[in-house]
């Protein structure tokens, strides 16, 4: 059974030619004729999720796995408008997001019917390409480039784009075959890196004695662990890394605040280095932004493929490629130098972290404490999911397993889709999920839950210290009258929502409940886990706090 509408034979059978073979579909009428095909086509795996933000995440972690473009399909109106944190997170964090959206046609806009906006271009701040599709057999040839070209632009520059597909009634007539279209491959453009000069970027290199590489949020890579090596054994190099950058070296600074967070001017200016490499998405750490901005390197040279990023305002080279292509190529020229640059800080980054194992001897409960004993207890393998604001600053300061590969949703740093993405990274990963959150996070993307395609292995950790602790640690909301629109306390808990979506739940409220709660935590089970961890909302900074100046 497929639609007798040629305009959704047409979006469908593109699907098929460009391998999206995963759609979720959040329910509607206007969207019948793409719901009834891509349903019953035996080479598209459909996916019902009713709220369209949660789905639209939900298909953003499928694809942040896959690496494969993942459609979500919605009818018209509002429905629409919901997506735009996903595709917001999706144009910053590169994951190739297909939105495809069924419309009215455009006699019936702005004339007073019902569910209807203007849908054309509505995410064009956000989005690599719009097709605006017109349901008209004189358009056929039109409607099938644009489609194509969406598909292409989306798997070949990895982000979201959006197909508008107006239709009128009637909606769900059917046929029995799908016709074949052709969509022709349009000529997009490849990385040209004959402009890089490396002989004259390596004079820049080896003439220097401090430099600095600085790693984002990036996925797993062997071939790019491979290629740091050559630079993590070089004295004058000090590499630092974030939880979210999936790089380990035992020569690398992989906790950035540990380090920097109690240092004076004297320090900063021994630390400034010469050159400064960045590459990879997002960076966390606030100071590690305030420290490069305020002493700023010489050179700072961004490696990405798609756009340069000048955080610390100091940009002196775009070196526009892929990381393993660059480095690949760079590493014929260099020479590794003598300097006392980096075993120097590897020495205070050692002594850091002999301070920080002492702290947490004795530590009483608190968000800090419970991350600990999590992060010891997560299974080998295992895929993390980290939610945003306080949640993924803690996990900053701890050293994760070589063997975990960590994901956060650091495009746009919001809270809003962390559950629900999460999921969606479960559904995709044949390894088990673990996702740490905390309560905000937690309760503003609850209908996440409302998901039949949630694997039993998936595991949510919930840090309840009872609302906004991000706005105790950051220096201002405290010194204004206005605490509570800031903090957002609340007296909520996960017990009836697990009950409601059938998730076996567990909680905790001190070390020695956290230590119970966490046996068999991860093991095999017939439902998805909740943990929740309820920690005391007024002692969590003073922890926080105490720990920096201890560490110093």
């Amino acid at each position: 059974m497929y639609p007798k509408k040629e305009l959704a034979q047409i979006v469908i059978s593109a699907c098929i030619q460009f391998d999206v073979d995963a759609v979720v579909i959040s329910p509607g009428s206007r969207n019948a004729p793409l719901t009834i095909g891509f349903s019953n086509h035996p080479e598209i795996q459909t996916l019902s999720v009713v709220d369209e933000r949660c789905a639209a995440f939900f298909a953003l972690g499928i694809a942040q796995q896959t690496k494969k473009p993942v459609a979500v399909l919605c009818t018209s109106g509002s429905a629409l408008l919901n997506y735009y944190p996903a595709i917001a997170e999706a144009f910053y964090s590169n994951i190739p997001l297909v939105v495809i959206s069924a419309d009215r046609p455009k006699h019936l806009i702005d004339i007073g019917d019902g569910q209807t906006i203007r849908q054309e271009n509505v995410f064009e701040n956000h989005i690599l390409f719009s097709a605006n599709l017109v349901e008209n057999e004189k358009f056929k040839t039109r409607n099938a480039q644009l489609i194509g070209e969406a598909l292409q632009i989306s798997v070949s520059q990895q982000g979201p784009v959006h197909i508008n597909v107006p239709f009128d009634e009637p909606l769900y007539e059917t046929v029995k075959k799908l016709n074949n279209f052709n969509f022709p491959h349009i000529s997009l453009s490849s990385l040209d890196n004959s402009h890089i000069n490396y002989n004259e970027l390596a004079k820049i290199w080896n003439a220097a004695e401090k430099k600095m590489i600085v790693v984002g949020v990036n996925y797993p890579d062997d071939e790019l662990h491979n290629l740091m090596d050559l630079y993590a054994e070089d004295d004058s190099v000090l590499i630092l890394t974030e939880t979210t950058s999936n790089l380990h070296h035992n020569k690398a600074v992989n906790s950035i605040d540990q380090l920097i967070f109690s240092m004076g001017d004297a320090d900063f200016k021994e630390l400034q280095p010469d050159i400064l490499i960045t590459f990879g998405g997002m960076i966390v750490s606030k100071r590690i932004k305030r420290f490069l901005r305020d002493y700023q390197p010489k050179h700072h040279w961004n490696i990405d493929a798609k756009k340069a990023t000048n955080t610390f305002f100091c940009l002196s080279e775009f070196i526009q490629t892929t990381p393993v292509d660059f480095f690949t190529h760079f590493n014929n020229f260099i020479t590794p130098i003598q300097s006392n640059y980096q075993p120097k800080w590897l020495k205070i980054r050692d002594y850091r972290r002999q301070k920080h194992a002492e702290y947490f001897k004795d530590l009483k409960h608190s968000d800090f404490k419970v991350f600990e004993e999590v992060l010891k207890k997560i299974p080998e393998n295992t895929s993390l999911q980290i939610s945003n604001s306080a949640i993924i600053r803690y996990a900053q300061l701890f050293t994760i397993h070589k063997t975990l590969t960590v994901f956060c949703n650091r495009g746009t740093s919001g809270i809003d889709g962390s559950t629900s993405t999460a999921i969606g990274a479960a559904f995709a990963n044949k390894n088990q999920t673990v996702f740490i959150t905390g309560d905000l996070s937690f309760f503003y993307d609850s209908n996440a839950l409302w998901n039949k395609n949630i694997p039993n292995n998936f595991r949510i950790i919930l840090i309840n210290n009872s609302g906004g602790g991000i706005f105790k640690i950051i220096p201002g909301p405290g010194t204004t009258n206005a605490a509570s629109y800031f903090e957002t306390p609340h007296c909520l808990t996960a017990e009836h929502l697990a009950k409601m979506y059938n998730f076996e739940y567990v909680k905790a409220y001190s070390n020695e409940t956290v230590t119970k709660g966490l046996q068999g935590f991860f093991k095999a089970s017939e439902k998805p886990k909740i943990l929740e961890i309820f920690t005391p909302s007024q002692e969590n900074d003073l922890v926080l706090k105490e720990y920096f100046k201890y560490i110093k």
